[in-house]
């Protein structure tokens, strides 16, 4: 490919030594980017998800060669040693430390090749207290405060989002940082070591809320969850044909709207400003189930787009590749038989892959 229609990151070599999500993902966003990705596995089985979660493992390792090594060997280790010699970017996931005592550590790794920005993935940094913690999503979670806020009980935080957050929010944070230190080469002529903790990104995710939170003087756990869990005119709620819908009528402009699109009797819709509906929450919200359990899904999501209002079906995981918003953005390519959602950003002569 010549330079004018290169890819964003042709070129660019990355060798991968994580397992499971979060390295993976990151990983496949470069290769997806552009970059070529090798992927290390150690013996006898490789990656834990190939066992685990063949289906993640497929997902996030699509297009990479992988290369079974055993880093414990002298010949693992060479081999290990002249792939990092030729790389850009290294990525590992292991706990702090485990890198070092295989002999692959940063400071042996910018020996052999001092232009190397070094990824270490880990679930709490490579310092402080938790450091060599074991851990998965849910602790990450649990240590960052976002899981003091999941759920709609207000009694019990929920144990799931539905989403690993923590194992992909730490990869987001991963890939710009990667990005940012290339450029950063660029100026500097050498690489460095990202210290990526899925906690501490998980962490300034919590920044709005902690803003929220002190700005309302909401001091308890039971008031942050009933602040953020507990809104007028926003949830989930199910049609008399079994289809959920989403409806999102928060600013005073759309709940008008609603009042008037479903319509709601006035005892049920008060004209009153967002933070006096708020008190309301759980009444209001009632109200709607109630209408909208009497109404079949296209009628409702009909009425809800002439007025204007913020109204979605809840689309089911493997029917996504129907959805008429997927198809008309191309998030799963031209291929008919993709199963997987592309880098949802094109840049310049990604179509041309």
């Amino acid at each position: 490919m010549s330079r004018s229609h290169a890819l964003p990151l042709a070129g660019i070599a990355v060798a991968d030594f994580s397992e499971l999500l979060p390295g993976p993902f990151l990983t496949q966003n470069l290769l997806e980017l552009g970059a070529s990705v090798t992927k290390i596995e150690r013996p006898p089985h490789g990656d834990n998800a190939r066992r685990l979660y063949p289906g993640v493992f497929e997902s996030v390792n699509r297009g990479k060669q992988c290369v079974m090594l055993d880093l414990k060997q002298a010949e693992g280790l060479d081999a290990a040693r002249d792939l990092i010699a030729r790389s850009d970017v290294l990525i590992e996931g292991f706990r702090p430390g485990v890198m070092a005592r295989l002999g692959l550590g940063y400071d042996e790794a910018a020996r052999l090749n001092p232009g190397l920005v070094y990824v270490s993935l880990s679930g709490y940094g490579q310092t402080g207290p938790y450091a060599q913690r074991p851990g998965h999503d849910i602790n990450y979670l649990a240590t960052a405060g976002a899981l003091a806020l999941a759920g709609s009980d207000p009694a019990m935080p929920a144990a799931a989002a539905g989403l690993p957050v923590a194992d992909l929010c730490g990869a987001m944070y991963a890939l710009s940082s990667t990005l940012a230190a290339l450029m950063q080469r660029q100026h500097t002529g050498r690489g460095q070591h990202l210290d990526v903790s899925l906690t501490d990104c998980v962490a300034q995710w919590m920044n709005p809320r902690l803003g929220q939170f002190a700005a309302a003087g909401k001091s308890t756990l039971a008031a942050q969850r009933q602040d953020v869990l507990n809104k007028p005119a926003y949830g989930v709620f199910q049609t008399q044909d079994g289809a959920f819908v989403a409806i999102a009528a928060l600013e005073d402009h759309f709940w008008l709207r609603l009042r008037q699109a479903l319509p709601l009797p006035r005892s049920d819709a008060p004209d009153a400003t967002y933070r006096e509906r708020e008190e309301r929450a759980g009444e209001i919200n009632d109200a709607i189930a109630r209408r909208v359990g009497r109404m079949a899904a296209p009628d409702l999501l009909a009425r809800l787009e002439a007025a204007d209002i913020p109204a979605t079906r809840v689309e089911a995981p493997l029917a996504l590749h129907a959805s008429p918003h997927m198809r008309a953005r191309g998030l799963f390519g031209t291929d008919p038989d993709a199963r997987y959602v592309r880098y949802p950003v094109r840049l310049t002569h990604m179509d041309e892959r």
